[in-house]
């Protein structure tokens, strides 16, 4: 009593079977279904460009303690809401409501949160086109809009 097969064309009876239970493979189907893609909300795009909706204060996570300041953004392409983090000392500063901010991922594994911010896995790179690093270390001045 044999399961596989053994004729002539067995061969391609293998190839199909294995075709048909790669998608028992979490990982493959999620890849050939493009879910990463569709649930992320820069649609697979490196950065994304958004308005601020309001400033926000997040708490660290244990064993930290402080108040990582962040920001809403509505993103223009697809009005989708996310929490898009500030980097470096006294960046909250620069950013008002209704300010055009361009943001990025923050650089963790898998496109999840980074460090001990929870929930948030984007950070803020522009303001208004200029650089948030230049304005924030006194190189630039924001433009007035």
């Amino acid at each position: 009593m044999r399961k596989s097969p053994l004729g002539l064309f067995a061969g391609r009876v293998l190839t199909t079977k294995k075709k048909k239970q790669r998608w028992a493979i979490s990982t493959y189907k999620r890849r050939k279904l493009g879910i990463d893609k569709k649930s992320d909300p820069l649609g697979g795009a490196p950065q994304g460009r958004g308005i601020v909706l309001e400033k926000v204060g997040i708490a660290a996570k244990q064993p930290n303690s402080a108040i990582r300041k962040c920001v809403r953004v509505q993103l223009i392409r697809n009005g989708k809401s996310v929490t898009a983090f500030l980097p470096r000392d006294g960046a909250m500063n620069f950013i008002d409501e209704h300010d055009e901010v361009t943001i990025e991922g923050m650089g963790a594994t898998q496109g999840g949160a980074m460090g001990d911010i929870p929930g948030v896995r984007f950070k803020v790179s522009k303001v208004n086109g200029t650089s948030l690093h230049e304005l924030v270390i006194g190189k630039k001045e924001k433009p007035r809009r």
